[in-house]
This record gives structure tokens, C-alpha cells and sequence, in this order.
């Protein structure tokens, strides 16, 4: 599997809203370089499970739509005289 990869600006807000948490919940500083490596350790180890519930909820819409499709293809079809 590939890695996740935040682009810079969202990999920043991310570090910046991590450090903003820390700071009104917990009274913790953490900025600069030291939250942007939390973020990176957040996105390496949550990431993937959220990454992969979306990937599930995706498949889930994915075939309740087939199912759907295939329905609506059934109820196209014509009675045979025989």
C-alpha cells in the first residue's frame, strides 16, 4: 500500500491544528517543526484507518448502486410469447 502523503498546505494546517488542540485543551505547547512531526506521526498511524473506512464506505455506495442499476435493467426487460 502506498503512503499517505498530505499535500504541504494541508500537512501545515494540520500541524497548525494540531498545535492550536494541544495548546486550549491540554495547555501544551507544541509549534514549529515539533507539531509538524506530529502530524506526520498522526497521518502514519491513523491515517490508514481512516483512509481505509472511506475506502469501505466507497465500496459500500459502489454496490448498492450496482444492485440499483441492475434492477432497473431487469425491470427494462421485455416478456418472451412463446
Amino acid at each position: 500500500m502506498r503512503k499517505i502523503e498530505l499535500p504541504k498546505e494541508a500537512r501545515l494546517a494540520a500541524a497548525r491544528a494540531l498545535s492550536r488542540y494541544l495548546k486550549d485543551e491540554l495547555d501544551l505547547e507544541v509549534t514549529g517543526f515539533d507539531a509538524e512531526f506530529l502530524a506526520d506521526f498522526v497521518t502514519e498511524t491513523l491515517g490508514p484507518h481512516y483512509y481505509n473506512q472511506g475506502v469501505a464506505d466507497a465500496q459500500a455506495l459502489v454496490a448498492k448502486k450496482a444492485e440499483e442499476i441492475t434492477d432497473a435493467l431487469w425491470q427494462l426487460e421485455q416478456p418472451v410469447k412463446g
